[in-house]
């Protein structure tokens, strides 16, 4: 293809999805070529844009965008998987077969025949160095992978094919896995006196139930909490990535009236109503079809990415955010997500044992970046999908989605998830024990001032904080007129005190 105008043209996955009308999720990075320009690139949103000059031009064939797509656009198995179902399979054959020790034809034959299930009509390969299917640097990848003899390629993808995400090595990424966040929440909390972290324990399992309740806008009665509150106990100790455990775990958390005994069976979206029989949806789930096998997927993925030495953080949000992407329940996906974030970073060994992490007050904290985290999946797909509703409200969905859920690039996600426990370790967790330690000071103080029982203390405190420091002359007649004048001002002056300090 000659290219004579001074017009961008399109390359690699751009062409690819425009020759062949793709309906697919876009990718993160996107190619043009140019043939008087030079090498530049725009950022926007996420989103990459390059130019490149004409030298980059890869030929006409399918086989030579699909090659540069994963130079250079990167590896998306969702482009590609729709791709495959379209373009004959003799005509990806031929172009291996035309260089069939490449290490992109043999990574392209490699997926074509994992994600399609077909073998393609190639001889084994026997000869040659093994290559990684994932470049281990752009890439977060399973160690060392399971050799694939065929195309003497390692399988180091974090998943199999009903549920594969990709996650790329980020800046952010990269600077948050140097980090020993293990050892630093023991140093935040070894700073603090045994007794005292012993008592924050049941503030902090209190404060993560309430806040990811508040998240959907709920508020859980006595009974919905301490539940909650024992399955978060149980985290650190029990792998709850089974089906049997996740829906045992959907019983106990939501009314007993939305209790499910399987994965749903009707096709179910979030969305908000603007007006009379006029919803707006923000996002569609999976036809209630495809959720076995997609939750399966997702249960060997997390097998595999235990197996595989994942970075914990990495593990946890390919997992927990796959799983609310799948919403596999009619109620309670939420608060599960949240709680596979415990539970894998627990098993993980990034929490200490015994110390509660509180990464819902940090979500509830920070709603913009939680929104940000599923809208940029969310968002992109409700474009993609066909969708009705009828005056009911009900939901059915045209076409083959399947592709949509099980490959996706979920970095945006593992990038959100590594600020949030960022946040949770140097904010909420200071935070509270900080809190602690200034309250346990102030209940002193006021100890000396007047000796009278920690009920009537706590109670003095309370009101205090909900008076602007100061005790309102009602409420000193019905609980404290035992006190002096002279005394009131005195246990005021402490808390205002405390307070300005906590």
């Amino acid at each position: 293809m000659a290219l004579e105008t001074t017009q961008n043209q399109l390359a690699g996955y751009l062409l690819l999805i425009d020759r062949y009308r793709l309906n697919v999720l876009p990718n993160w990075h996107t190619s043009l070529v140019n043939p008087t320009g030079t090498l530049r690139a725009t950022i926007q949103n996420g989103q990459v844009e390059s130019v490149y000059p004409q030298s980059y031009w890869p030929g006409d064939g399918t086989g030579d965008h699909l090659e540069f797509a994963l130079k250079y656009d990167g590896v998306n198995p969702g482009i590609l998987s729709a791709l495959f179902e379209i373009v004959p399979a003799n005509e990806i054959a031929d172009w291996i077969a035309s260089k069939p020790t490449g290490k992109y034809a043999r990574r392209i034959w490699f997926l074509y025949e994992f994600m399609t299930g077909r073998e393609l009509p190639l001889p084994d390969l026997t000869q040659g160095n093994y290559i990684e299917l994932l470049e281990s640097d752009r890439y977060y990848t399973t160690k060392p992978g399971r050799r694939m003899p065929r195309q003497r390629v390692m399988n180091n993808l974090l998943g199999g094919r009903s549920f594969c995400p990709v996650i790329r090595r980020t800046d952010k990424l990269s600077t948050m896995e140097r980090l020993d966040l293990r050892q630093r929440c023991e140093d935040i909390v070894t700073a603090y006196p045994p007794e005292l972290l012993r008592r924050a324990l049941s503030y902090l399992y209190n404060k993560e139930t309430k806040s990811s309740f508040e998240i959907e806008h709920i508020k859980p009665g006595a009974s919905r909490t301490e539940k909650f509150i024992g399955l978060l106990e149980m985290a650190e100790h029990r792998d709850f990535c089974e089906k049997s455990l996740l829906i045992d775990l959907q019983n106990r958390i939501v009314d007993p009236r939305f209790q499910d005994t399987d994965y749903r069976t009707k096709q179910n979206y979030v969305g908000q109503t603007i007006s009379y029989q006029k919803q707006l949806v923000h996002y569609v789930c999976p036809k209630p079809d495809d959720l076995p096998e997609l939750m399966d997927g997702l249960l060997t993925a997390h097998r595999i990415m235990t197996d595989g030495a994942v970075p914990a953080i990495i593990h946890a949000a390919a997992i927990s955010y796959g799983f609310v992407f799948m919403h596999p329940f009619e109620d309670g996906n939420g608060r599960i997500h949240r709680f596979l974030i415990h539970n894998i970073l627990s098993l993980r060994g990034v929490i200490p044992k015994g110390l509660m992490f509180p990464v819902s007050a940090a979500i509830l904290k920070n709603p913009a970046l939680y929104d940000h985290s599923l809208e940029v999946f969310s968002r992109p797909l409700t474009r993609t999908i066909e969708y009705d509703l009828d005056d009911l409200g009900q939901m059915t969905v045209a076409g083959e989605t399947g592709r949509c859920y099980r490959y996706i690039d979920m970095t945006p996600q593992a990038e959100a998830l590594s600020d949030f426990v960022s946040l949770t370790i140097e904010h909420e967790l200071t935070e509270e024990l900080d809190f602690l330690a200034s309250y346990d000071k102030t209940r002193r103080s006021i100890q000396e001032i007047v000796d009278m029982p920690d009920q009537l203390i706590d109670l003095f405190i309370q009101l205090c904080q909900q008076n602007n420091g100061r005790l309102s002359a009602r409420k000193k007649e019905s609980h404290f007129g035992f006190l002096t004048d002279d005394e009131l001002v005195k246990m005021e002056q402490v808390f205002r005190a405390g307070d300005e300090k906590g």
